[in-house]
């Protein structure tokens, strides 16, 4: 059952227990019990709105930085990554494959704001050994959900 939660859950978090009871064939009260006990599990770390910043009037620049690391002995990436994520500017961290070791994810006001951070806080760090600074322009699909207007299929209908 808790991987059938968790399907349904990630597509869309604001399922009301009755409907998702009524799709599992339980009762809600063996869902709502599931899904606490995943919570406390750390199995559901966060629930999440998706939002189109775009169609706000907030100004706000969001980036993907490559960051190659040295990695402590001991302690692998973990230590250096915990450091970088616990600054409030970072949104996310993941270690990678590839020429660099971690990607991290950072939203700012400004592609200046963004440049600082990495330049100031990121770059100073004794473990990072460089960097690269990509900035996202325009999404078009992000945790599944399609961003804008679905585009009219125009391919010829074969009969």
């Amino acid at each position: 059952m808790r991987e059938k939660i968790l399907t349904f859950i990630e597509k869309n978090s604001r399922i009301d227990l009755k409907d998702l009871a009524i799709m599992l064939g339980v009762d809600e009260v063996a869902v709502a019990n599931e899904l606490e006990a995943m919570e406390a599990e750390r199995i559901i770390c966060g629930y999440h709105t998706l939002i189109d910043w775009d169609k706000t009037t907030q100004e706000k620049v969001s980036a993907l930085i490559e960051v190659k690391v040295t990695p402590q002995r001991g302690q692998g990436f973990d230590s250096i990554a915990e450091r970088i994520y616990n600054y409030a500017e970072v949104e996310s961290v993941y270690l990678i494959s590839g020429g660099y070791d971690l990607l991290v994810t950072i939203d700012g006001k400004s592609l200046r704001e963004v440049s600082q951070f990495v330049s100031d806080k990121l770059s100073t760090l004794d473990q990072v050994l460089s960097t690269a600074t990509h900035f996202i322009l325009k999404r078009y699909k992000d945790h599944g959900t399609i961003f804008g207007e679905k585009k009219e299929d125009k391919r010829m209908k074969m009969l």
